[in-house]
């Protein structure tokens, strides 16, 4: 028995609508996600206008996924650990932003521990009729079609698109897909030949980076991961963003500064990626590329684990977790991994033959 709340506005007639919000945001992993639920949206809505809501750090992706329009970037109150981060001001200015956008609906996308509700306020006083998000609690007249939350456990892109098959919205198929735009391949060229890469030739791509401490492998594991590598006879180049290049330089140095797009097509030209728990995974599933996962504590793996790629998770289990934690109190013993099952690993996912017994 369902709450009698859930679901109670009336049938939504998606072909009808013109102009679309889509609301994630948070992390870039978190939009690549997302991008299933969109292409859903699309089909159901052929001729909307789809609009994206994201933090700066996901809108930076928007550009990769096909079937988006305008982007709203901002860093919104309810996704902060400090309540003075925002003032109350700029949710106002956001109210008036969404109104803007004179949309017929917002689709409020979340993970399991966050809620909807303040999005769906936000839209509610700028004037969006209808308002879709699920929830495990009931939060009143935010919402116009709550869905009830599937288990937590749920893998992230099958939750959202659960949202929208209670709201009369089918799936288009569950694989992450995104499109390089033009001049990022271009420009992940001109980075490799700066790491003295001719063109075609086969490289491991390590991604050291992620959104909170509590998440990154060691530096220097990644460094030594590198050495593994190059031992065997794979290439390797280490990259991250601009802000990560202090990160990039401690695991051994490589390619920082590069755009979102940049970074992405290093990734889907690369042979095998090795990274975090962070969006470099799901940019690996988007691109169809191998994937070697040092996963924290700090999430349960089946809500974000890559899948239509080959992939390997590596992780060791802990009574701590999941932890849900931005700095580790402990000594990282979920990410005690050896550098030498990381790189066979790798070398397993790229098909390079070795015999090196480390």
């Amino acid at each position: 028995m369902e709450h009698p709340a859930a679901l109670a506005g009336p049938p939504i007639d998606w072909a009808a609508l013109r102009r679309i919000l889509v609301v994630r945001p948070d992390n870039l992993g978190d939009v690549v996600m997302a991008g299933p639920a969109v292409r859903a949206l699309r089909r159901a809505a052929p001729d909307a206008r789809l609009d994206l809501l994201a933090a700066p750090a996901g809108a930076a992706v928007a550009p990769l996924l096909p079937h988006l329009g305008a982007v709203l970037a901002a860093s919104v109150s309810w996704q902060q650990l400090d309540p003075d981060a925002v003032p109350p001001d700029a949710d106002h200015g956001l109210v008036r932003r969404i109104a803007g956008g004179r949309y017929d609906a917002a689709v409020v996308l979340t993970s399991f521990s966050q809620s909807p509700w303040p999005a769906a306020y936000l839209c509610r006083l700028a004037g969006v009729p209808v308002r879709v998000g699920e929830s495990k609690e009931f939060g009143g007249a935010g919402l116009t079609h709550w869905v009830p939350a599937p288990p937590d456990g749920t893998h992230q892109v099958d939750r959202m698109l659960h949202v929208l098959a209670r709201v009369g919205v089918p799936p288009a198929g569950a694989r992450l897909r995104l499109d390089l735009p033009e001049g990022a391949r271009a420009e992940a060229r001109e980075a490799l030949a700066g790491q003295g890469l001719a063109a075609g030739e086969p490289y491991a791509l390590l991604l050291p980076g992620a959104s909170c401490p509590s998440r990154r492998y060691p530096p220097e594991r990644f460094a030594r991961v590198a050495g593994l590598l190059a031992g065997a006879g794979l290439r390797v180049v280490v990259a991250g963003s601009a802000a990560e290049s202090a990160l990039v330089e401690r695991a051994g140095g490589g390619v920082t500064g590069l755009g979102v797009p940049g970074l992405a097509a290093l990734v889907a030209g690369s042979t095998a990626v090795v990274c975090n728990n962070s969006g470099g995974a799901h940019l690996a599933s988007a691109f169809g590329r191998p994937v070697v996962v040092l996963f924290a504590g700090t999430e349960q793996v089946a809500q974000y684990a890559p899948r239509f790629t080959p992939a390997t998770v590596l992780s060791v289990p802990t009574p701590c977790a999941p932890c849900r934690q931005l700095r580790c109190p402990y000594a990282q013993e979920c990410l005690d991994v050896p550098p030498e099952e990381v790189a066979r690993e790798t070398l397993r996912l790229a098909g390079v033959r070795v015999s090196i017994a480390w």
